[in-house]
């Protein structure tokens, strides 16, 4: 059975580079466009895996990543904290909120398939 990665971006471009990314792997992708929305679908589907933007609306990345590492549902699923603000200090935070990794935009998509590989390997 194929994992699920839960992606939380509102950038539609964004999402679309990890979707192309992804449709050549047995991962399944869900997309959530805001901090709230990701939460509810993180917490009704459970995904393997949750690569949370850190500048959302409605609800901050920051804030959904609270949320969910305080649900039972979720307080081990791995999360990826994905932010442009790659300044200092900023790591310290996500990591303080519960995130399993950081990644700071623009990245590599090669650099993400390989975070995604080691904290959800690949099934079958």
């Amino acid at each position: 059975m194929s994992k699920t990665i839960l992606y939380v971006e509102d950038n539609e471009f964004n999402r679309k580079i990890v979707r192309q990314l992804l449709s050549k792997t047995s991962y399944r992708l869900t997309e959530a466009v805001n901090g709230e929305a990701g939460v509810a679908m993180a917490l009704e589907h459970l995904p393997d895996l949750i690569l949370m933007d850190i500048q959302l609306p409605k609800l901050s990345g920051l804030d959904a990543i609270r949320v969910l590492r305080q649900a039972p549902a979720t307080v081990d699923t791995p999360i990826v904290a994905i932010t442009s603000f790659a300044l200092s200090g900023d790591r310290q935070k996500v990591e303080a909120a519960g995130a399993s990794a950081y990644l700071a935009k623009p990245y590599s998509p090669f650099a993400l398939l390989e975070l995604i590989r080691r904290l959800a390997p690949e099934t079958g």
